[in-house]
């Protein structure tokens, strides 16, 4: 299903739905339709919100974790979003834990994926065979854990975007950046409510980062959802909305 990208003020963006705000942040390889079941089965309760991260589009000196957290927060500030529950997979989960320790203001929730944070295992420091379709493929499986979650259209966007210098040099630099940028010494200070939803068989970010986050977290719920790798919005978006529901009515009644 195609949604409409809205464009202004510099901001492109998807918005469905009307009510409190459930603003979604995706990851480094994660296009809008990584949440396509998402924002289905919620756009009739909530005003679903993704902004597309500037990830290609930053000075390179400047492409980071950081900037794109000054980015959300510019968007929010544009749209005077109030009261949001944010939800962010892989990269997008840490952009959101760095938007919220700096403007916990604008948020009442967030909630988790395969964030990363503490610690992921990416690309590595290079695409050494990028330009080999059947490496790349073999890496996009790896995000999941069924294979064939990784489909031709999807494996084709990714082998597409590592074959652009530009894009793959940001993408590197981005890598790094989340790397370098550990949260474990400012978790303490995020006292808002935090869902962690996580594949039990991520091989990105693990089982055990999840356990860490939880523990660091004062105020942390951790979901699992077996059979399911890095990505569960799109590996298993049936039992990966059931809990979300679960975890925003409990959100809703606190």
């Amino acid at each position: 299903m195609e949604f409409t990208i809205k464009e202004e003020n510099g901001f492109k963006y998807i918005e469905e739905g009307e009510g409190e705000v459930l603003l979604l942040l995706h990851g480094l390889m994660g296009a809008l339709s990584n949440w396509e079941e998402v924002i289905l089965e919620f756009k009739g309760r909530y005003r679903v919100v993704i902004p597309m991260l500037p990830i290609y589009d930053l000075p390179l000196l400047t492409t980071g974790v950081k900037s794109l957290a000054k980015f959300v927060h510019k968007f929010v500030k544009y749209k005077k979003f109030q009261n949001m529950i944010v939800l962010g997979n892989s990269l997008g989960g840490h952009v959101g834990l760095v938007f919220v320790t700096s403007h916990p203001e604008f948020v009442k929730a967030l909630v988790l994926t395969g964030s990363s944070g503490l610690y992921e295992n990416s690309f590595g420091g290079s695409f050494p065979k990028r330009e080999n379709y059947d490496f790349i493929k073999e890496k996009v499986e790896f995000t999941f854990y069924n294979p064939a979650t990784a489909t031709k259209a999807l494996v084709d966007e990714v082998f597409e975007t590592v074959n652009d210098r530009n894009k793959v040099i940001r993408i590197l630099a981005m890598a790094k950046s989340a790397i370098r940028h550990n949260m474990s010494k400012d978790l303490h200070k995020i006292k808002l409510p935090v869902a962690l939803i996580w594949g039990k068989n991520d091989r990105i970010t693990p089982p055990e980062v999840a356990e860490e986050f939880h523990n660091l977290l004062p105020n942390s719920e951790l979901y699992w959802i077996d059979q399911c790798g890095h990505a569960p919005m799109m590996e298993q978006p049936a039992e990966f909305n059931q809990i979300l529901n679960k975890v925003l009515e409990k959100i809703e009644n606190q």
